[in-house]
């Protein structure tokens, strides 16, 4: 799909998720991705918080502001990227997501991926991670790559993990400044993942 294709089809998406009366946390707002249909990255958190659900727009409180911060510091802007949640809704109190709640988003946000069809996938927290590596440690798999069916999997530590801790703050911005050489590299490692046929998720070894 093209660019106009894909936001076509994210339009019904959010259609489709605004309609769906069974989906959980149905009194907090629809907050949905947004950035370019057609960016390299998609970076994906967990679920939208207080102001997120107050402007219906991903990433936009303290954590949102950090990741900012760090996008534009890999050459891009906010814009030339794709931010989402894996559930659409604001768990009550920011609690974190029940698994329930993240199974009955599980199905759009697969949707949402396969749409948008980026380079990267870079989760934010262990959350998404785990949507993607059920068996994965955040603490252990931050920064590294792995191949997710053809996109290229990068987890790295939340924001707001991050505005909590100097030292994970340092490690985020390590494995930020990663990001934009994995675009550059995407076909090279698409080329060799074609020659060497690895299992999938497989961290690509003594890449950085």
């Amino acid at each position: 799909m093209d660019r106009e294709e894909k936001a076509a089809a994210l339009e019904k998406l959010k259609a489709e998720l605004s309609g769906n009366d069974s989906l959980p946390l149905r009194e907090a707002n629809l907050v949905v991705g947004e950035g370019d249909p057609d960016a390299p990255v998609v970076f994906i958190g967990e679920a939208p918080g207080f102001y997120e659900d107050k402007f219906q727009r991903p990433f936009v409180g303290r954590a949102g502001k950090l990741l900012d911060r760090m996008i534009e510091g890999s050459g891009w802007k906010r814009e030339d990227v794709y931010i989402t949640n894996i559930v659409k809704r604001r768990p009550p109190q920011n609690r974190d997501p029940e698994p329930e709640e993240l199974d009955a988003y599980r199905p759009y946000l697969s949707r949402e991926i396969e749409i948008l069809a980026p380079k990267i996938v870079a989760t934010l927290g262990r959350f998404s991670m785990a949507y993607f590596m059920p068996e994965g440690k955040i603490s252990r798999d931050h920064g590294k790559v792995f191949w997710w069916h053809d996109t290229l999997l990068v987890p790295l530590y939340h924001p707001a993990a991050a505005l909590r801790s100097t030292g994970v703050l340092q490690e985020l911005e390590k494995d930020f400044k990663k990001l934009p050489v994995i675009v550059k590299k995407f076909e090279e490692l698409k080329a060799q993942r074609r020659k060497d046929e690895p299992a999938a998720p497989k961290e690509q070894e003594n890449l950085f």
